[in-house]
């Protein structure tokens, strides 16, 4: 199992110093995801060979490695102009990773919540075009439903996956998303081990119920909103079941990547990535 880092809240490092300083913290992986010097949200990356190969050099200095490539594009959007572009951003990503060495990348399904059947639709177009490419070049995909995607369920989100049919191509569980996976019952085991084998990457943080006990837990205005909201905390500062959540990964015998990806504290970030790192290397050491 490799433990692995996104330092999203060290983005405003330069690329060699942010793999210095997860180095320094204790992580042995890193989970790249979106950064606008790099491979930006939304739009085509940025990485040329120099910035290419700054990162490479950072790794092999330090010793870090790359566990995941985390790109984010909008390749199920119902906009057909804005998918072909989405597969354009998509190629140079998988190019990119490839030269990084990385053998594994991740994401979400995308697309929108309020038009799903032709999101899905988007979705498949963009598979057809690229799932040769990650073959060609021995990428490996985890793919995760995610709030405000086409897909926001678990078991819906597993069954695409399995749908893909792709040994290769698997599923991520992320843990600050509980709330949402489940329509706020947060069974953190059943939902993973609905994944079964397909279950290869978690993403580590915490987050409220936002139903709560009554629905109220958080107040929109106006009432209804369909804002998704949750957080990316410290492990214990939410209401994630993580008794429940380390020891279902251990009796299945996880040995995916397992992501620290807390975005709430860029005041104390080294800090929070420190404690994180010690909780989890407690809880999944062999």
């Amino acid at each position: 199992m490799k433990i692995a880092v996104d330092p999203f809240m060290l983005r405003d490092l330069s690329l060699t110093d942010m793999v210095r300083t997860v180095a320094d913290l204790g992580y042995s992986y890193i989970e790249l995801s979106p950064r606008e010097d790099f491979l930006p949200f939304f739009v085509h990356p940025r990485a040329d060979d120099d910035r290419v190969a700054e990162l490479r050099t950072a790794l092999r200095e330090t010793g870090v490695q790359l566990a995941s490539v985390l790109p984010l594009y909008r390749w199920s959007g119902p906009d057909e102009d804005e998918r072909q572009a989405a597969v354009r951003y998509w190629k140079r990503a998988i190019e990119v990773t490839s030269e990084l060495g990385c053998e594994l990348m991740n994401s979400e399904f995308n697309g929108r919540p309020e038009r799903p059947a032709e999101s899905e639709a988007q979705f498949w177009r963009s598979m057809e075009e690229l799932l040769p490419v990650f073959e060609r070049e021995g990428i490996a995909l985890n793919l995760e439903p995610h709030p405000d995607d086409f897909c926001e369920r678990n078991a819906a989100g597993v069954d695409l996956v399995r749908a893909i049919n792709k040994p290769w191509v698997n599923y991520l569980y992320c843990a600050p998303h509980t709330f949402h996976l489940s329509d706020g019952a947060g069974d953190v085991a059943g939902m993973m081990r609905y994944a079964g084998s397909k279950l290869r990457h978690v993403h580590i943080s915490d987050s409220f119920n936002h139903k709560g006990s009554s629905g109220l837990r958080y107040i929109t205005n106006p009432p209804g909103s369909p804002a998704r909201i949750h957080q990316h905390l410290d492990i214990g500062q939410g209401e994630v079941d993580w008794d429940t959540f380390f020891a279902t990964l251990r009796d299945v015998g996880f040995d995916g990547v397992a992501t620290v990806c807390v975005f709430a504290w860029e005041e104390r970030a080294r800090e929070s990535l420190a404690y994180n790192l010690e909780r989890v290397g407690k809880e999944l050491a062999a």
